[in-house]
C-alpha cells in the first residue's frame, strides 16, 4: 500500500508495475465503493497480467467515507472526485516516492459508475491522459467535460443496463474518439458469468493499444 499526498488530502493506495510495465492505469471507484472493489480489483489483476501498472485509490478520505455513507453526498460530487484524480495524475506523473519510476509513464484511466465521470473531466484537464476506459459509466455526468477530452474514449455497458447505456450512446455523441462495447446479457454490475472477464480483455486491449 502507498499514500498518495495531494493538496487536500491524503489517499490510500494499491500500486502494481508488473515487469516490463510501459504504462499505468489508475483506476476510479463508483458511487459507494472504494479501492477494495471486488470488480475493479479483478479487472487490475487481468491488466497486470497483460503487461500494464495499476493503482487503485480511494477518492475519498475515511472521515469522508463515514460522512458518504450517511448522508451518500459526496459520492456523486464529481468536481471533488475529478480533482482528487487530477492530484493522483499530478503524483504519477512526478514520479511516486515508492515507485519514481512512474515518472513520464503513458497513464490510463479506468473509471467506473460515477467514477467514470471524474476520470473523463480528469482526463479533459490532463491531456497527457492517453486513453480512458469506462465500464458501467457515468459520462453524462461530466457532460460539460467531455467535449474537451482528446484521449480515445472506451465505454463497456451491460446489453441489460439499458438506462445506463442510452446515457453512454448519448454522451458518446460528445467525444472525439469514442467506441462502444456492449457486452451482450450483462447488467450494471458484470455479476454474469464471464461478464467481467469480457470487460478486462476490452480494457487491457483498449489500453495495449493507445497508450
Amino acid at each position: 500500500m502507498i499514500t498518495l499526498r495531494l493538496q487536500d488530502a491524503e489517499l490510500p493506495g494499491d500500486l502494481s508495475i508488473p515487469d516490463g510495465a510501459t504504462s499505468v492505469v489508475l483506476f476510479a471507484h463508483g458511487s459507494g465503493s472504494s479501492r477494495l472493489s471486488p470488480r475493479n480489483r479483478a479487472v487490475a489483476e487481468g491488466l497486470n497480467a497483460a503487461g500494464i501498472g495499476t493503482l487503485l485509490i480511494d477518492l475519498l478520505t475515511q472521515h469522508e467515507e463515514e460522512v458518504d455513507r450517511v448522508t451518500a453526498a459526496l459520492r456523486f460530487d464529481i468536481e471533488l472526485l475529478t480533482l482528487r484524480l487530477i492530484g493522483a495524475i499530478d503524483r504519477l506523473t512526478e514520479g511516486l516516492e515508492s515507485a519514481p519510476h512512474t515518472a513520464g509513464m503513458p497513464i490510463g484511466l479506468f473509471g467506473a459508475s460515477t467514477g467514470a465521470a471524474a476520470a473523463l473531466a480528469a482526463a479533459a484537464a490532463r491531456p497527457r491522459v492517453g486513453a480512458v476506459v469506462s465500464r458501467g459509466g457515468r459520462p453524462d455526468l461530466a457532460a460539460p467535460s467531455l467535449p474537451r477530452v482528446r484521449a480515445p474514449v472506451l465505454l463497456i455497458v451491460g446489453g441489460r443496463d439499458t438506462e445506463v447505456l442510452a446515457l453512454n450512446k448519448q454522451a458518446a455523441k460528445s467525444l472525439d474518439r469514442c467506441e462502444i462495447h456492449i457486452v451482450s446479457g450483462a447488467t450494471h454490475l458484470f455479476e454474469e458469468p464471464g461478464a467481467l472477464e469480457e470487460v478486462t480483455m476490452q480494457a487491457a486491449d483498449w489500453f495495449n493499444r493507445n497508450l
